[in-house]
């Protein structure tokens, strides 16, 4: 056997992804060693420009503000974390650091994974104390909702859903989350009555704009429903949806009230069959698959 890097485990990606005013950024990671990761979620939780923690899958999320606050390092205790965030035009700086093999994590781990464009680190390993500092793209979240797009015969709105998000995935478009989310069982569903949201990083307007007429092609391709419904929120936040989704998952809307309820909370209709009623609802669930499936 031969380890070429006996001391690096990377990610597949590492993502960072701001509000409009660069006050908060989510810090998304997808690892390759799951068990690294929980004891970096443990650690990391001391960090003071943390507010949240989450981790579905291999993916793990760090809701952070931005600014820079030093961190107490203590080993065994808070033995790494997030020391700074600093956003520019179009990308995002992140400091780590961390004692001993947290250092490691904080160093070598992260600049030599997917997605970093580039990186200072000092040494790391051993007893050390370590810091380093990766910068990636900024992106913007974008979300996608899309409900009924198959019958009584063929399809299922999840697995298409999520094939055309992997196939649009792109460096300017990053494929992030994918979420089922149990709706209220109503007369007409197909079976399960579920819907579907889709997470998207993009780097600028322009991209959006080809990732969703991307997706929209697709649907109008491979839907083989004539209710189809897809519906986008462009912001960093849906949580002012929830009341909605609340409603959706305990009984049976209208197509008039998902309409008012698009238009009075900035939601774009990009396909207007009844299954924006249920399309809508999956949106404030993004990174939340663990919850979503459940019925209310």
């Amino acid at each position: 056997m031969k380890l070429d890097e006996p001391y690096t485990v990377t990610y597949d990606g590492i993502y960072a992804v701001c509000d409009r005013t660069n006050r908060y950024v989510d810090i998304i990671e997808r690892s390759t060693c799951y068990g690294g990761s929980a004891w970096t979620m443990h650690h990391y939780a001391s960090s003071p420009l943390i507010s949240d923690i989450r981790s579905a899958g291999n993916m793990i999320r760090y809701c952070c503000a931005v600014g820079t606050k030093e961190l107490e390092l203590e080993a065994s205790v808070a033995a790494a974390g997030i020391e700074s965030v600093k956003v520019t035009a179009d990308e995002v700086e992140i400091t780590y650091a961390g004692l001993g093999g947290g250092g490691v994590g904080a160093t070598v781990c992260r600049a030599q994974s997917q997605g970093v464009l580039g990186y200072n680190i000092s040494e790391s390993g051993g007893g050390r104390a370590a810091k380093g500092t990766i910068t990636v793209p900024r992106l913007e979240r974008l979300l996608i909702g899309i409900d009924d797009t198959d019958n009584k015969e063929q399809g299922a709105t999840w697995s298409l859903a999520h094939n055309i998000a992997a196939n649009l995935d792109h460096p300017d478009t990053r494929y992030i989350s994918h979420a089922l989310v149990q709706l209220f069982p109503a007369p007409a569903k197909t079976q399960n009555c579920v819907s579907t949201v889709l997470e998207f990083g993009c780097a600028d307007r322009s991209s959006k704009q080809v990732l969703l007429e991307g997706i929209y092609s697709a649907l109008e391709k491979y839907s083989v429903s004539n209710e189809t419904g897809m519906v986008v929120l462009d912001d960093f936040d849906a949580s002012h949806l929830k009341d909605y989704s609340h409603e959706c998952r305990t009984k049976i809307l209208t197509k008039q009230y998902a309409l008012e309820t698009a238009r009075s909370n900035n939601v774009e209709i990009m396909m207007s069959g009844n299954g924006i009623i249920g399309a809508i609802a999956a949106l404030p669930w993004y990174a939340r698959p663990n919850e979503s499936v459940k019925i209310e």
